[in-house]
């Protein structure tokens, strides 16, 4: 979503990585240059109207193709998007059903913490494992793991949601050090709106988790 400065190195990058058959590009109602520049780039873009939501985005990522694995990359990576790599050999090579990108130390001071222990708790009530990449959105999924998942929300729950899932129905995650790196949320009005929604988006999602498994919903 709106990511005209990134997108291009991004998906470039990511062409330099062979093992990968297909970039399919979700363009959630971009309202700069982002669907314009995608669309000379050589790979599937499917756009939508109006923004949706990154949950949203991915779930009809993942209706419009097929994979033996799948890796979900954020738009802002940049050059460092080729990193996916360290995230996919270790996928093939059967390590773990997801692969989960832990980034460094971020470089600026951004909010408080309150939702990456949120996002860590949450998984840790609900499935009893310590994942403390829980919101990175740099992942790879075998395909039976994407098969168990029955509940991606709209918005920013979907790391939460999809790490629960894949972790109530047995499978492994493994978290793996990439030298990735993107645009980071700044400690300003702006970035503290953003994750004030983030925090709200991902409490919500863990209430629906809980009434699920309340009512046998997996």
């Amino acid at each position: 979503y709106n990511e005209e400065n990134f997108i291009e190195n991004t998906i470039n990058n990511i062409k330099e990585i062979n093992l990968i058959d297909e970039i399919i590009v979700i363009d959630d109602g971009s309202t700069d240059k982002t669907r314009e520049i995608v669309s000379k780039l050589d790979v599937t873009l499917i756009g939508l109207d109006k923004n949706k939501g990154k949950g949203y985005a991915i779930r009809k990522a993942i209706e419009e193709s097929d994979f033996d694995y799948l890796v979900l990359i954020d738009g802002d990576l940049g050059r460092t998007s080729n990193e996916a790599i360290k995230l996919i050999v270790p996928a093939i090579n059967m390590e773990a059903d997801v692969i989960i990108a832990r980034f460094q130390k971020a470089r600026k001071k951004g909010g408080f913490g309150l939702v990456k222990k949120l996002a860590n708790r949450g998984v840790y009530l609900y499935t009893g494992k310590n994942i403390t990449s829980t919101l990175s959105g740099q992942r790879v999924y075998s395909k039976k793991a994407i098969e168990s998942i029955t509940y991606i929300p709209d918005r920013f729950g979907i790391e939460v949601a999809m790490t629960v899932g894949v972790l109530r129905n047995g499978f492994t995650v493994k978290e793996v050090d990439v030298g990735m790196t993107h645009r980071e949320t700044e400690r300003n009005l702006k970035g503290f709106i953003h994750r004030g929604r983030q925090f709200f988006n991902i409490l919500i999602t863990l209430i629906n988790l809980g009434f699920r498994r309340w009512t046998n919903v997996e």
